[in-house]
């Protein structure tokens, strides 16, 4: 089944989700619809942004330069490279998955997304003074440590999984 079909599939079935939820309770369903709106709301400013950072990285790099840096053949060194930029990358993990599905698109390696998803959500580099503030040092070292070797981890199943 190609992308098209399950998507015309998802939003059907979404809409009659919608109609049936309306047949139910009228008012529960358009006060859900302006909770979701509120949502989007909220949420439209960095996804605006993470469209706008996929495209500035696409326009920059070629999916022959994306394949050498992160692809399949690029192997750990790769891993490597996808690790740090998502240990300090600081991206929401529903914006995470549109930019991975892109690099995987344009010549990524599924072992090297692996990793950069995986350090993108359990390392934070980025949030090392805060982390530091409420948690202290040793428990942030080892919080993020961890989180850098389970990626590591990660990375080797979905290496180990894709090969």
């Amino acid at each position: 089944m190609n992308k098209m079909t399950m998507t015309i599939i998802f939003y059907g079935l979404a809409a009659v989700g919608l109609i049936l939820s309306l047949l139910k309770n009228k008012a529960k369903t358009k006060l859900a619809l302006k909770k979701a709106l509120k949502a989007f709301e909220n949420i439209l400013p960095q996804f605006l942004g993470i469209i706008l950072l996929i495209g500035v990285i696409l326009s920059i790099l070629s999916p022959q330069q994306i394949s050498q840096l992160i692809g399949t053949n690029s192997g750990w060194w790769g891993v490597l490279i996808a690790t740090i930029l998502g240990s300090i990358t600081l991206i929401p993990g529903f914006l995470a998955f549109p930019l991975a599905a892109a690099l995987l698109e344009n010549g990524a390696g599924y072992m090297q997304i692996g990793a950069f998803v995986s350090s993108l959500m359990m390392v934070g580099i980025v949030t090392m003074p805060v982390e530091f503030l409420y948690f202290g040092k040793k428990a942030t070292f080892l919080r993020n440590g961890m989180g850098l070797l389970f990626s590591l981890l990660v990375a080797s199943v979905i290496g180990g999984l894709m090969t």
